[in-house]
């Protein structure tokens, strides 16, 4: 199977919500929210994805970084790829629907730990839908996170407690998903959460913490100072509110904030090998993938999803070779050039 077959697939399965553009840039599907697409103008989608090229990468070929390592620790995991599987639900109403939530569930959960990563499970304004995640992460041995929406308090902790039994590695909250339209089209409340709120959550488990939608560098450090482990820098892959800056904008000062206290991953816009080396050069310790893995997993089931993982993780080994970095240690913004 080759991925321009697995798009062509994808494109039929996915057609009315999804178009497998040639470059997903957010441009053709902008304002698309329930869909693939990003909120309002499609800005915060697209700035995302310029941000990574406005860094460029100093080509190095003077050193004997020829067959780079790239596995990382993440989360107490050695993984063999610093790529994760962001959690996101809707295969009906954002997807399209070829997928069941349960069939989509197994490839990406499944096929993310055959290939030695880890996917995020997500949360919807269809509770069943978490249920899903929760059941088979445990049927993989708890070799998965669920990712929960920012619901009312004790709704959060009822979740967390599903995660708990079902043997998960961590659990997380997307605190970006405070406004989004696909929860309060099934009324079901979500919204922003205070210190104190945050404190609770961090009190309430003994599983590490990840809060997913940190875009500033004053809750980055309120979110660590509460407790929180691990930060996703995230804007919801712009799905939640135009004019934001692109995560690879914001990514360096919350490192530099924070970098050196929690573990520290990003996504939004990440298409390539070397937007992945971009990302852990600004200080990421691994990244989150949502859109060309959903794309993989629909045109190509859990063959297509591992055979994209595989593509991006040999894309990210020859930039590493082409940098001088024979691990993902070595990898710093000496590399970059802007």
């Amino acid at each position: 199977m080759e991925l321009e077959e697995i798009y062509q697939i994808a494109r039929e399965k996915m057609k009315g919500y999804c178009r497998v553009c040639p470059v997903c840039d957010g441009k053709a599907c902008k304002g698309e929210v329930p869909g693939m697409g990003g909120a309002g103008t499609g800005s915060s989608f697209q700035a995302n994805l310029s941000a990574w090229q406005d860094y460029k990468l100093q080509l190095r070929t003077l050193h004997q970084a020829d067959d780079p390592d790239t596995s990382v620790d993440i989360l107490g995991e050695e993984l063999s790829t610093p790529i994760l599987k962001a959690p996101v639900t809707g295969s009906q109403y954002n997807m399209g629907g070829a997928l069941s939530e349960k069939e989509y569930t197994k490839i990406v959960v499944e096929g993310s730990k055959e290939f030695g990563t880890i996917a995020m499970t997500g949360d919807s304004g269809d509770p069943t839908v978490y249920d899903v995640g929760v059941e088979v992460i445990e049927s993989c041995d708890g070799f998965g996170i669920p990712i929960i929406k920012p619901r009312e308090q004790d709704e959060i902790k009822k979740r967390i407690k599903m995660a708990e039994k079902a043997g998960s590695k961590a659990i997380g909250i997307d605190v970006d998903g405070a406004g989004l339209i696909t929860m309060a089209l099934k009324n079901q409340p979500v919204g922003p959460k205070s210190k104190e709120e945050l404190e609770d959550l961090v009190a309430s488990t003994e599983l590490p913490l990840i809060l997913k939608g940190v875009m500033t560098v004053d809750e980055a450090r309120l979110a660590v100072d509460v407790g929180v482990e691990t930060i996703v820098v995230s804007n919801h892959g712009g799905r939640v509110l135009d004019t934001t800056p692109g995560t690879a904008e914001v990514l360096p000062k919350i490192v530099a904030e924070v970098g050196d206290e929690a573990t520290i991953l990003v996504d939004g816009g990440i298409r390539a090998g070397v937007d992945i080396l971009k990302a852990l050069a600004l200080g990421a310790d691994a990244v989150l993938v949502a859109r060309p893995l959903i794309i993989a997993a629909f045109g190509g089931g859990k063959e297509g999803f591992k055979l994209l993982l595989d593509d991006l993780t040999t894309e990210l080994k020859k930039a590493m070779i082409l940098t001088g970095c024979n691990s993902i240690a070595d990898i710093s913004s000496n590399i970059l050039w802007r």
